[in-house]
């Protein structure tokens, strides 16, 4: 439906969409002289990050578009323009003040982002989930994300390396393609660094916005090639540096009929991702069980004050308390390795990723601040992040800088699993689903429920015994919540 207006235009502007610059647009949802309401989604945008879409900041009708679906925009670009309508308290001062609070932003920089040439990546994307809806149902997040590489040697063992190994396929420097050098997706800088280096750009895949190599590409590619660690960073997907076997193609055709379907862009980059980050973390995962028995009448009974249109308290708000509470007792696991391995950033807050389940995928909010938000505030803000990541109105910047990731399967089932740590942090809680069980009391067995967790660790950073104590702490912590409140 169209409607008139004799309002002068307006520019349509991207808000503030965090620290991603070159965002593309993958999907263009209004057209000329379409009718919109206050937060109508206009354009579909999709970084490495996520997929989100940009809402219009007042009712009016589609004047313009002036970008095409492939085109990139980042905070404050013009996507076109629109009339106001006339019961619409947005005008033409809504453009300005939207743009006056893009420039004033804040874009101080994070130990966790990434530009687009010489930083590391922030996390990405996640692991199985479901929206929790009981007290054995939690949201479920994994390890996403880019790892943190090692310094890089000087150059000089690296071209050392890349003339003394035999022309072969396990040697970075076989077969070089120098067509495919040309026009490799870096830029001028990270091509001058990896010709320094001796680093082959046809044999690394690009981590950035649309496979760009990024520096820290290099230098991983560089280091599993000095460390001789196998990984498939083969552009097509083959043997790794050291030669480890691809895995043979097979034509499915001969045993019936097939459907190929492509990955989408975030699942591309969540493999590589995923694959970069198992190769350079030496995981251990521990395993307990909490008694949440009393938690879980305690939040039956807080059912009973419910009125219609209150967010409802879930299980999981009270896992991120009681991971905050042992967080602050053992500060180590709340910390980062520093790139060259030498040294710790110790993290004075506490932030806590939650996976949410969407359409489109998954994506992990991140939780602020827990150690200063109630149980009914992050239920409130959970049940607003829940909505707004399967709207795809979900910031890139609300999807970084966690201390540590939650990541549960308690609504869909299993014993036990190992999770994948998500760099930079050091460590993830895995969580599945509670049941009864008998529990010897010192006179007799009692039935209690009893939930299984998984702590996987960067071994480098946490060792054994620490992490056993991290999980019991945090098992008390979670068995008796007035714990909390110390």
């Amino acid at each position: 439906m169209t409607t008139q207006s004799n309002t002068s235009p307006v520019d349509i502007i991207v808000p503030d969409i965090g620290d991603s610059d070159g965002v593309e647009i993958i999907e263009i949802l209004v057209a000329v002289g379409d009718q919109v309401m206050l937060d109508d989604s206009l354009v579909t945008l999709e970084s490495d990050k996520a997929s989100m879409e940009i809402p219009a900041s007042a009712a009016g009708v589609i004047d313009s578009i002036t970008v095409k679906v492939g085109d990139t925009v980042s905070t404050g670009a013009v996507i076109g323009t629109m009339k106001p309508t006339a019961d619409t308290t947005a005008d033409s001062s809504a453009a300005d003040s939207a743009s006056s609070d893009v420039n004033s932003s804040d874009q101080s920089a994070s130990a966790e982002l990434s530009t687009a040439e010489n930083s590391v990546d922030a996390s990405t994307t996640q692991a199985s989930a479901t929206e929790d809806q009981d007290a054995n149902t939690t949201s479920d997040a994994t390890a996403p994300s880019a790892a943190v590489s090692s310094a890089t040697p000087a150059a000089a063992p690296a071209a050392a390396m890349a003339t003394s190994q035999p022309q072969n396929s396990s040697s970075p420097t076989a077969h070089i393609d120098h067509e495919k050098i040309r026009t490799a997706h870096a830029s001028p800088g990270v091509r001058r660094y990896a010709r320094e280096h001796g680093a082959d750009l046809s044999l690394i895949n690009g981590s950035g916005p649309k496979e760009r190599i990024l520096k820290t590409d290099v230098t991983a590619f560089i280091k599993t090639a000095l460390e001789g660690v196998g990984s498939n960073y083969g552009s097509q997907g083959g043997a790794g540096t050291t030669g480890i076997p691809p895995i043979p193609e097979v034509d499915f055709t001969r045993f019936g009929e097939i459907e190929r379907v492509e990955l989408g862009r975030i699942n591309k980059i969540s493999a590589k991702n995923l694959h970069r980050a198992w190769l350079n973390i030496p995981l251990v995962t521990h395993h307990d069980e909490a008694d949440i028995t009393d938690v879980e009448a305690f939040r039956k009974d807080l059912k009973k004050d419910y009125k219609e249109g209150d967010a409802k308290i879930t299980g999981l708000a009270f896992h991120m308390k009681a991971l905050v509470h042992t967080l602050k007792a053992f500060p180590k696991v709340n910390s980062s390795l520093t790139p060259d391995g030498q040294a710790l950033f110790y993290k004075k807050y506490f932030h806590i990723g939650i996976a949410v389940d969407t359409p489109n995928g998954l994506v992990v909010p991140v939780f602020r601040d827990v150690d200063k938000k109630s149980i009914s505030d992050l239920a409130i803000e959970m049940a607003d992040m829940s909505q707004r990541a399967r709207n795809k109105k979900l910031k890139p910047d609300e999807m970084q800088g966690a201390s540590m990731t939650i990541s549960s399967l308690g609504g869909i089932g299993g014993t036990a699993f190992t999770p994948l740590v998500n760099p930079p942090e050091v460590a993830i809680l895995g969580i599945t689903r509670a049941r009864m069980q008998p529990v010897w009391d010192g006179e007799q067995f009692i039935p209690r429920l009893m939930c299984p967790l998984d702590l996987s660790y960067d071994h480098r950073v946490v060792d054994g015994a620490e992490a056993a104590r991290f999980l019991t702490y945090y098992c008390n912590a979670i068995k008796d919540v007035r714990r909390l409140l110390l």
